[in-house]
């Protein structure tokens, strides 16, 4: 468990605190590519971090994220005109660009408006767009100075091998962030009911009781591991942009079921449930303020385009990406009890909550705004989510000692995988890794 002012730490991230200062030394997701469709677009309100700023795209297609409140009267640039390479304030005309200039005062006389502009510059974010995901970065000064985003494979891909979306969560941000992370709920949270009792997700709503998995496919019986088998025993892998969590299940012929997660600093995960044939999945969950975030999700392969059917599903909601409405707010929520059903939940859903993602988000909600992490007695399972307050507890520390955290200005580490393996029980972690991942994708320094 944490003391009350660890989690103090963990969960606050507004302007001054320890971990929103870890937070502004990253590249973070603050909006999707397509909620700007187009240059000269309306222009769109976000908060990040506690924060409230007004996103548009420019006459030439960039992205400019600036401070709402216009320095001549207060009045919200969110009313502004985007025109001309800027947004235009509609209450006397004054003019900013995507770097916060002042460009027009066109209320006063020229030499006055001269004078003026210098010093009426908003607030801007740096920006930069990659992975159809439009990144900000709260670092002052010279935006050449800063490190390239992330290097997520996701981003790298042709835009065909990749979807990518948003969904909103009505908690803070660590404990959705440590949900993602704890692999072992799979094994309760998200199997099927069937013949009875618990089963995996391939056997859900069946009348009669699963089989010995004689000649199942690979890709069921993950299903039915998970199921069988609800204590994996977990290692922990460090390198230079987190954790490689590794939790090892009992499989079939003396094998072992590896699910491998990446935890990437400060508020990344690339999930398991994968071998090489599947999608590859990713999450970042962004902290709109203390007690809500958005959660950025991507689906990638990086050998083949995603095919129509498996992209009508993502976008209609499957895995990781939720059903949402056109605010990218989930159909299941906390206002509707995530639209529970307690008969499906008798005979096919353990939780009777449609969607992994509902359920996911059902669970992180359920434990309040922000988890009091003071009251918890944790286990074995849970060595991942202890090694990730670890890390990021650490980064406050960095951080507030001058030094950069972890990955923030090394992109390349971030060129890593996630994802499942089976192999015969006396492998040690580190052949489970290189077999795999090979070295490149385990991340720099997992792997002796």
């Amino acid at each position: 468990m944490l003391t009350v002012e660890e989690n103090e730490t963990l969960t606050r991230t507004g302007s001054g605190t320890p971990m929103g200062d870890v937070f502004r030394q990253y590249w973070m997701p603050a909006l999707l590519s397509r909620e700007l469709p187009a240059p000269d677009c309306p222009p769109v309100r976000i908060k990040l971090l506690g924060e409230d700023f007004v996103a548009f795209r420019d006459s030439a297609g960039k992205v400019g994220i600036v401070e709402p409140r216009c320095p001549h009267r207060g009045a919200d640039l969110f009313f502004g005109r985007n025109e001309d390479c800027g947004l235009r304030c509609v209450y006397h005309g004054w003019k900013f660009d995507v770097d916060g200039r002042c460009v027009d005062v066109p209320n006063v006389e020229p030499t006055i408006a001269e004078r003026l502009r210098p010093r009426a510059a908003v607030r801007a974010l740096k920006t930069a767009e990659a992975g159809e995901v439009v990144w900000a970065h709260f670092a002052e000064g010279d935006a050449d100075e800063l490190p390239g985003v992330p290097d997520f494979e996701f981003a790298a891909v042709p835009p065909e091998h990749r979807f990518v979306g948003k969904k909103l969560q009505q908690c803070n941000w660590a404990q959705a962030c440590e949900g993602g992370l704890d692999t072992a709920h799979f094994s309760y949270l998200h199997a099927g009911v069937g013949g009875g009792g618990k089963v995996g997700l391939h056997e859900a709503g069946r009348p009669t009781t699963p089989g010995d998995g004689n000649g199942e496919p690979l890709r069921l019986a993950r299903f039915r591991w998970l199921v069988e088998d609800g204590a994996p025993r977990f290692s922990v892998l460090s390198h230079d942009a987190g954790l490689l969590l590794c939790a090892a299940r009992h499989a079939d012929d003396d094998c072992l079921y590896w699910r491998m997660t990446q935890f990437l600093m400060p508020n990344h995960s690339l999930t398991p449930g994968n071998f090489p044939e599947d999608l590859s999945l990713a999450n970042t969950w962004v902290p709109i303020d203390d007690t809500s975030c958005w959660i950025f999700c991507y689906a990638w392969h990086p050998d083949r385009p995603i095919g129509d059917k498996e992209r009508h599903r993502l976008v209609a909601g499957s895995g990781i990406f939720a059903e949402t409405d056109e605010h990218f707010v989930p159909v299941r929520r906390r206002e509707n009890d995530y639209l529970i059903d307690r008969e499906l939940q008798k005979t096919e859903s353990y939780t009777g909550i449609v969607g992994i993602s509902e359920q996911d988000q059902a669970i992180a909600d359920s434990q309040g705004p922000i988890a009091d992490r003071t009251r918890e007695m944790l286990c074995q399972t849970d060595l991942g989510v202890v090694r990730f307050r670890e890390m990021v507890l650490q980064a406050t520390r960095d951080v507030a000692a001058g030094k950069a955290p972890l990955g923030a200005v090394d992109p390349g580490a971030y060129r890593v995988r996630s994802g499942d393996a089976v192999i015969a029980a006396d492998a040690p972690v580190e052949e489970v890794v290189r077999h795999r991942f090979g070295v490149r994708f385990a991340g720099r320094g997992a792997v002796s």
